[in-house]
C-alpha cells in the first residue's frame, strides 16, 4: 500500500507541475495587457510592469514564479490593490468550500438512496419514479433550476433568502441546487451497478445462504456497485469544492468562482493562473484520493496498479 501512495503521489507532483507551466505560458502568450487602461502613460504603464516583475525576461519570470509558488507564493493580484492571490483565495474558498461541502454530501446520501429504491423495485412504479427525477435533475441546467428554486422557494413562498451569503440560512437554496444535479447523476450510477450486481451468481449465493436482504444489499450489493461510484463522486466532489460559477454568480455568493469570473473579465492574470492552480490541486489530489479508494474498495486494483508500475 505505501508503494501504490508514494507512486500515486509522484504522479500528483509531475501533473501538477506540467499543469502550472502550461497555464503560466498560456498567460504569458494572451493578446493584451493587464494594463490596459487608456488613461494609463507610458511611463506609468513601465513603472507598473517593473513593480509586478513583467518587464523581465520570460525565463526569469517563470524562475521566479515557480519558485514563489513552491513556496505558497501566488503572486499579487493586478487589481484588488495589489493583494496578494494566496490570501485572496484564502478569504473566498471557505464559502464555495461550505457550499460544495453540503452539495455533494446531500447529494450523494440522496441519490444513493434514490438509486437504490429504484434497482430494488426495478420495473414498479418507484423505479419510474426514481428514474424520472434523476432525468429531470440531470436534464434541466442549473441555471434554469437556480432561477426557478429562487421564484418559488425563496420570492413566492418566503421559505428561506433568495440570494447572498450572511448566514446558514442563505447557503440552503444554492447548495440544494447544487445537491439536486449530485443526485441525479448518483442515483443513476447507483441504479445501473446495483442491478448489474443484483444478477451476479455470488448474490444468488448469498441469498441461498439465507442471508437476510440487509445484509445482501449492504455486504454484497451496495459495496460491489462503489468503484464506479467513486468514479464519479470524487471528481465531482473537487468540482464543486472549489466553487461554481454559475450558482456564485446567480445568487451572488462572494466565492472562488465569482471572483475567477472577475478576473477574467479585467484580465487579472496573477489571479487566474492563481484560481487555476487551485482548481487543478484540488482535480489531482481528488484523483489521487480516488486511486487510493479503489485500492480500498477492491484490492485487486492495487494490486495490479502496483505490479503495472
Amino acid at each position: 500500500m505505501l508503494r501504490y501512495t508514494v507512486k500515486r503521489l509522484l504522479n500528483a507532483v509531475v501533473i501538477l507541475f506540467v499543469i502550472i507551466t502550461i497555464t503560466w505560458l498560456l498567460m504569458q502568450f494572451l493578446p493584451g495587457s493587464p494594463f490596459n487602461d487608456q488613461r494609463l502613460t507610458e511611463q506609468a504603464r513601465a513603472q507598473l510592469e517593473a513593480k509586478y516583475g513583467l518587464n523581465e525576461p520570460l525565463l526569469v519570470q517563470y524562475t521566479t514564479y515557480l519558485w514563489n509558488v513552491i513556496q505558497g507564493d501566488l503572486g499579487n493580484s493586478y487589481f484588488l490593490n495589489g493583494r496578494p492571490v494566496t490570501a485572496i483565495i484564502l478569504d473566498r474558498l471557505p464559502v464555495s468550500a461550505f457550499l460544495g461541502l453540503q452539495g455533494i454530501v446531500a447529494g450523494t446520501i440522496g441519490g444513493i438512496a434514490l438509486g437504490a429504491i429504484s434497482a430494488m423495485r426495478h420495473n414498479t412504479v418507484w423505479d419510474r419514479l426514481s428514474t424520472l427525477v434523476s432525468v429531470l435533475g440531470i436534464s434541466v441546467p442549473i441555471f434554469v433550476l437556480a432561477p426557478l428554486l429562487q421564484y418559488w422557494i425563496a420570492f413566492k413562498w418566503g421559505l428561506l433568502p433568495i440570494a447572498f451569503f450572511e448566514s446558514w440560512a442563505h447557503s440552503v437554496l444554492p447548495s440544494l441546487v447544487l445537491g439536486i444535479y449530485v443526485a441525479a447523476v448518483v442515483a443513476t450510477y447507483t441504479r445501473t451497478e446495483m442491478l448489474e450486481v443484483l444478477n451476479q451468481d455470488y448474490v444468488t449465493l448469498a441469498r441461498s445462504k439465507g442471508l437476510g436482504g440487509f445484509h445482501v444489499m449492504t455486504r454484497h450489493v451496495l459495496r460491489n456497485s462503489m468503484v464506479p461510484l467513486i468514479t464519479i463522486i470524487v471528481p465531482l466532489a473537487a468540482a464543486l469544492l472549489t466553487g461554481t460559477l454559475v450558482i456564485e454568480r446567480v445568487f451572488a455568493i462572494p466565492g472562488i468562482g465569482e471572483q475567477f469570473v472577475r478576473s477574467i473579465t479585467v484580465n487579472d492574470y496573477s489571479m487566474i493562473v492563481g484560481t487555476t492552480i487551485l482548481f487543478s490541486i484540488f482535480f489531482v489530489t481528488a484523483y489521487l484520493v480516488q486511486d487510493l479508494l479503489y485500492g480500498v474498495v477492491d484490492p485487486r486494483i492495487r494490486v495490479a496498479g502496483t505490479r503495472s508500475g
